[in-house]
């Protein structure tokens, strides 16, 4: 996946580089789905959850699996996560250690991750659930984190979150667009899709227009928002710095809750923070008399640094934020996420 998203990927206007791109784009979804079809997935004695998205770049997929696993705790079972630890240089399988570890062994997303429940990195994801099912037992559950095109384990309920902004952009696979795989294949995969953020106008349906004929599962619609009073925000001249797939969601989010943004610093997604970094944001914030801020991700990847990291890190503050669903949604996923680990259950039994 590339660290930067072409623009676009998001342009149907802009018409040459997706027409250059669209054979290596065909090819590529030709891979991933046969790769998909031909797997033998490892079926765990526990049940799995997937949350992941059928585009690449930023969806929302971190505050909804925190969100599912206050819906799995709710059904009185025990969430852990497992991801591959994206950026990070642990193969794994490791539980993850807040104390002990940093983002360059595990990855940003598994640090926020066991922060609301217990985590696990693999890169090998059977691995992975087998160490949990040793570990943690009969009543835990399985959210696998980013893994809706991963073939390793079977998926008892699979859910994509799209943003309901980009939507899936052209159309059109990697590289010549975001999708990971072909659409309507990957359509058939989920039996949940979360529209993550404001429609503008749109309605649910005309977002996923393109997979009517191939989905008939939940539609439900979410925001994120933030998880905490963010009244310091209101009039304060800021310097905001995002290494995330979709930044401009965080420089709204901060705006929206009255910030006044002097500069905005957009870094490669997962970005590792250097000194050099720290001390060019730091006189940024000096020459503008500004406070830093950015996203509870890019903060964990500031700790282990140098001298110019640690006080970039303790002059930062962060915008914590939840995924909320609108209407019923969460009511209506958490009957599905109930039937699902039931149907495990019962499997499981001899």
């Amino acid at each position: 996946m590339p660290l930067h998203e072409p623009a676009w990927w998001y342009d149907t206007s802009r018409q040459w580089p997706p027409r250059l791109l669209a054979p290596f784009g065909a090819l590529y979804g030709r891979l991933a789905e046969l790769r998909l079809r031909r797997a033998s997935p490892y079926t765990a004695s526990i049940p799995v959850l997937c949350v992941g998205n059928f585009t690449a770049g930023g969806t929302g997929k971190t505050p909804m699996a925190i969100a599912l696993a206050q819906i799995v705790r709710g059904l009185g079972r025990e969430p852990v996560f497992l991801s591959r630890g994206y950026g990070g240089r642990l193969r794994g399988p490791d539980i993850v250690d807040l104390e002990r570890h940093t983002h360059a062994g595990t990855g940003d997303e598994p640090l926020l991750l066991a922060r609301a429940a217990a985590a696990v990195v693999a890169r090998d994801r059977r691995q992975g659930a087998e160490l949990i099912e040793r570990t943690f037992g009969p009543k835990a559950v399985i959210i696998m984190d980013d893994g809706l095109q991963n073939p390793a384990l079977t998926k008892d309920f699979s859910i994509a979150v799209v943003d309901a902004k980009r939507g899936f952009g052209n159309g059109l696979c990697i590289p010549a667009g975001p999708l990971r795989a072909p659409l309507g294949f990957q359509a058939a995969l989920v039996q949940a899709i979360v529209i993550n953020g404001a429609t503008e106008g749109r309605d649910a349906g005309s977002i996923l227009a393109p997979i009517t004929d191939r989905f008939s599962g939940l539609v439900i619609q979410s925001r994120i928002a933030p998880d905490a009073n963010m009244s310091w925000l209101k009039g304060k001249k800021l310097i905001a710095f995002a290494g995330i797939a979709n930044p401009e969601r965080f420089f709204s989010l901060v705006e929206s809750q009255g910030g006044i943004i002097a500069e905005r610093n957009v870094f490669a997604d997962h970005h590792s923070f250097t000194d050099a970094d720290a001390a060019r944001l730091i006189a940024a914030a000096d020459a503008h008399e500004a406070r830093l801020v950015t996203t509870e991700k890019d903060f964990v990847r500031l700790k282990g640094g140098g001298a110019a990291l640690r006080t970039l890190a303790e002059r930062t503050r962060t915008v914590p934020v939840s995924l909320i669903f609108e209407g019923t949604g969460r009511s209506e996923l958490s009957g599905r996420v109930a039937a699902a680990i039931l149907r495990r259950e019962r499997a499981r039994q001899p």
